[in-house]
């Protein structure tokens, strides 16, 4: 009796989106899988979607046999997605170690400009901007060195995201790690899927904000937060 075929393995990808399934998990561009890896898994990936992206090629008709700029493209862009400009989503949070406010610091802080490099969800474009976050600390808040918030920063904004849905995640997180009386975040960014595509307007920008605790309740300490910035980038120009 002849042996039954052997069936191919499925792709990591599906197994990791069946396993993602099966806990209920969420998997969204701007969401991040980590934990749900197993060893190996993301080389793996890495490598389907090189032949992904090699599918691509040669459906804009592009002969990537004959053509030596474009041998290895499929290769290089697998890599920069899951390594570098998608990386937010495959590694796990930077380590934050965070220190209690022995000295009871209760003044206004604001770190920036941080810089990000991100990515539009809705066509891969890059995003390119700086960040500013103002902490207003507690006596029981926790305190974090000056370079946590650019790792953080860069965990975050390393996926395909919108802008808005950025800093909030941003906020989210700083709120968790530090609980301040307030926090506040500023994003002033460059989107290519506006000048590259489109309208293709090279002037515009988008700036948005999250404002929370003091800093939505306390006008004062909101128009000392803004006129900082608003002085940072007087400064630069």
């Amino acid at each position: 009796m002849a042996d039954a075929p052997q069936q191919s393995p499925s792709p990591v990808a599906d197994r990791v989106r069946a396993r993602l399934v099966a806990q209920g998990r969420r998997f969204f561009a701007n969401d991040n899988i980590a934990d749900i890896l197993e060893e190996g898994e993301l080389d793996a990936i890495q490598g389907e979607v090189q032949t992904a992206l090699q599918d691509v090629l040669r459906a804009l008709v592009i002969d990537t046999d004959n053509d030596h700029n474009t041998r290895d493209t499929a290769k290089r862009v697998a890599k920069m997605f899951v390594r570098e400009v998608f990386a937010g989503r495959y590694v796990a949070p930077p380590p934050i170690t965070a220190f209690p406010n022995v000295s009871g610091l209760s003044e206004l802080m604001v770190v920036g400009p941080l810089t990000v490099r991100s990515a539009c969800s809705h066509h891969l474009c890059p995003i390119i901007g700086k960040v500013w976050v103002g902490v207003l600390p507690n006596e029981s808040s926790d305190l974090i060195g000056l370079s946590k918030y650019a790792r953080l920063v860069e965990w975050i904004v390393s996926r395909p995201q919108i802008q808005e849905e950025a800093i909030a995640q941003l906020a989210d997180t700083l709120q968790d790690k530090m609980r301040p009386d307030g926090l506040a975040i500023v994003m002033k960014a460059d989107h290519f899927c506006m000048q590259w595509r489109g309208v293709r307007d090279m002037d515009s920008k988008m700036t948005n904000s999250v404002m929370r605790g003091s800093f939505l309740k306390n006008e004062a300490l909101r128009r000392e937060f803004l006129a900082l910035l608003a002085n940072q980038q007087e400064g630069g120009r």
